[in-house]
């Protein structure tokens, strides 16, 4: 047993100190990113924000909606090929540069992306996701994908620390999943007392990728279009959120409609709401480590999506960053007292 003794931190404990500024509006500001990724060599741009992997936010629907506005969806992994087919044959052209094909590490995992692949090779992105990024195996599973699809851009976590990072990027990754527990509707803290405050995970993660040549996504933990621009602050080349997608028209999870109100269920990938519908329940050997919850219906994703996109680039003009690129270098985080965090996040 050790204690590391260096704080860390989360979303909450910080704020944005601001700058001074040449920007004379938000509309000056270019949150366009291009990156050339280092083991596919692909080439991509866009607005680098994710819809989760989770059925409840990255479905069909949300792609199309996102991908109008070049944002990312990683589309979750219980689509059947034939639901492939029928998506891809009516989506709009360059569809493929705004999805990636998710991914467990099994062999039945394995043979549906070969499958999905083989019959629209012009897909670009492979999300490879696993709650646990730790093993052996799952690094393995990461190189043999990589073996198998030379071009494709491989997306693998998650982990939250540097060495993890760097050997994923060394088996083939070319984009790194950041996040444990820091999610709304996980409760992997909870249950096993594992996790890592997600900026400091960022930061140090962003810094052993950047060192490498290769990207990081911060997945999970971000409530407000704030804690998307300290993200970016801390590093992070993309951002994927769920519970802010989750509970649009354009979500999954059941409509729900009590006392004249309306809401949409929204789950952990590893809840028992999860399971049941996925792989029959709970298997004996384990626990649910997320929640169901149900969140109020918010129609179109297309608002909040301006909200979000809206906030960010009020953050850029607040520290003189003209392009989303620049943010981190125009970061300049200071804590925040207990005292005053409770009112902030009150």
């Amino acid at each position: 047993m050790r204690i590391e003794n260096d704080l860390k931190l989360g979303f909450k404990d910080v704020m944005i100190r601001p700058k001074r500024s040449t920007l004379k509006s938000r509309s000056e500001v270019s949150l366009d990113r291009e990156f050339t990724f280092l083991n596919s060599k692909a080439e991509w741009k866009g607005i680098p924000i994710m819809a989760a992997n989770m059925d409840t936010v990255g479905t069909f629907e949300m792609a199309l909606a996102l991908s109008q506005q070049k944002l990312f969806t990683a589309i979750h992994k219980h689509y059947t090929l034939d639901q492939w087919d029928t998506f891809l044959d009516t989506a709009p052209a360059n569809i493929e540069n705004y999805i990636a094909l998710s991914t467990g590490i099994s062999k039945e995992d394995a043979d549906k992306v070969k499958a999905v692949i083989s019959k629209h090779p012009f897909l670009k992105f492979i999300c490879i996701d696993v709650a646990n990024g730790y093993s052996e195996h799952f690094a393995d599973f990461v190189q043999q994908t990589r073996d198998a699809y030379p071009d494709k851009v491989i997306i693998a976590g998650n982990v939250v620390t540097g060495e993890m990072v760097e050997q994923l990027v060394l088996s083939g990754a070319d984009i790194v999943k950041v996040g444990i527990g820091p999610g709304s509707v996980c409760t992997t803290r909870v249950k096993t007392g594992v996790g890592y405050p997600q900026l400091s995970a960022i930061i140090e993660c962003a810094d052993a990728a950047h060192g490498l040549g290769g990207q990081i996504i911060s997945d999970g933990g971000c409530t407000t279009p704030g804690d998307i621009a300290k993200a970016f602050g801390a590093g992070a080349d993309f951002v994927m959120l769920g519970g802010m997608l989750a509970g649009h028209a354009e979500s999954g999870g059941e409509l729900i409609t009590k006392n004249g109100e309306r809401y949409k269920q929204f789950y952990g990938m590893s809840s028992a709401t999860a399971m049941e519908k996925h792989v029959g329940g709970v298997a004996n050997y384990r626990a649910s480590e997320g929640k169901t919850v149900e969140v109020p219906y918010k129609g179109d994703v297309k608002d909040t999506l301006q909200d979000i996109l809206g906030g960010l680039r009020s953050t850029c003009t607040y520290v003189g960053a003209q392009r989303l690129k620049e943010l981190t270098k125009r970061t300049t985080f200071i804590r925040v007292a207990e005292q005053e965090n409770q009112v902030y996040n009150s």
